[in-house]
């Protein structure tokens, strides 16, 4: 038997048939705030590894004798930075990536709609793409400041490779992305609260739903829309939700946004 298009939240679905893009497009014709809450599956796309799939960085072996989280964290950045940075620019920083079909359709959606993007990625790619307003949770790979002096770097005055040195005072450059052990920015996190507070539509893409505080944000939503989930893999978050789509982010993300 067919999985139904409309479902009472807690079930699951796989392919879209065109009743169901209809019928979540109607809703969302509807609607007059919407916020995508996105995480590493949104740019898979564009070659950057997620996190916590079977092929994630997560389940891949660490080369430097050290799980990814530890490697990642404030502690070791500062206790082993030159390893840090080995690991950072090899693995994390993707300068040479492009916005995806996911990324481009946000990005077209809100040149006639109001759209909040929350990411949890650091590539840059939402901003790249041209989505107007998007909360990088976790920072980005392209700003950095020297933990000395304060001053602001972009990622084209680095030279991405070794350790970098502020060229005013000799002091480390860190990157301004949001390391284990720290907290998230509190007006991000504010700015994001609110989005999804005063919204009338979620869609929440790409993303396992494990990493708080950005996984509780859904908490925040006042039901005056549906919740929709599109994601390559089952999460713990299908349940909450009205919609779940188990598709390609980006082909699914086109058709569901498209004028």
């Amino acid at each position: 038997m067919e999985s139904p298009f409309f479902f009472p939240r807690g079930s699951i679905m796989k392919g879209m048939k065109k009743e169901t893009l209809e019928e979540i497009r109607s809703k969302l014709k509807k609607a007059h705030r919407v916020v995508f809450l996105g995480g590493a599956g949104v740019s898979t796309g564009s070659g950057i590894p997620d996190f916590r799939s079977p092929q994630g960085l997560y389940n891949i072996r660490s080369k430097y004798g050290v799980p990814y989280e530890v490697m990642l964290s404030h502690t070791y950045f500062f206790e082993a930075t030159e390893t840090f940075y080995d690991f950072y620019w090899s693995t994390m920083v993707a300068k040479e990536a492009k916005p995806n079909k996911a990324h481009r359709a946000l990005a077209g959606y809100s040149k006639n709609h109001q759209l909040v993007v929350i990411t949890q990625n650091i590539d840059g790619l939402d901003k790249q793409a041209g989505s107007k307003t998007v909360l990088e949770m976790h920072g980005t790979t392209w700003s950095y400041h020297c933990v000395n002096c304060e001053e602001h770097y972009s990622l084209d005055q680095l030279e991405p490779k070794g350790v970098p040195h502020c060229p005013h005072c000799g002091g480390l450059i860190k990157p301004d992305v949001v390391l284990y052990e720290e907290p998230l920015d509190e007006d991000t996190l504010l700015s994001a609260i609110n989005a999804v507070r005063f919204s009338d539509f979620l869609i929440v893409g790409g993303t396992s739903m494990k990493v708080y505080p950005v996984a509780g944000l859904p908490s925040y939503f006042p039901r005056t829309g549906p919740i929709v989930m599109i994601n390559a893999e089952p999460t713990e978050f299908d349940a909450c939700c009205d919609y779940v789509i188990h598709e390609d982010i980006g082909e699914t993300l086109e058709a569901l946004l498209a004028d």
